[in-house]
């Protein structure tokens, strides 16, 4: 049940790389001019300009499909972090802050 919930805590998350940007960005404007050069095309041949609508607005839809989910293939290059090192608390005198208190509703902060 754990891994189940784990990869539906991953797709919902939506993590893609650097390198899945670049690609929804190329297949953004790919779609869409290729979606809207057809439409044209096809509405100026035909002289009707629902069939220009529907097919603009089919590969609106069908750019949203391939776009917007984070589909397994935009992470594919995932990079490396630094895993985050517990200092603890950061002494004020190492700052040079020391003789400074901070208040929070009232109560000292250090």
């Amino acid at each position: 049940m754990d891994q189940l919930l784990d990869q539906a805590r991953s797709i919902w998350e939506g993590e893609i790389d650097f390198e899945g940007q670049r690609l929804v960005d190329l297949l953004t404007y790919a779609l869409l001019s290729l979606s809207g050069a057809i439409a044209f095309l096809v509405g100026f041949s035909t002289q009707d300009i629902y069939q220009t609508l529907y097919i603009g607005l089919g590969g609106t839809a069908l750019t949203f499909l391939v776009v917007v989910p984070p589909w397994p293939f935009y992470n594919q290059h995932p990079l490396p972090w630094l895993q985050a090192r517990d200092t603890g608390r950061v002494a004020l005198g190492a700052l040079g802050l020391e003789g400074i208190s901070v208040e929070v509703d009232g109560q000292r902060v250090s």
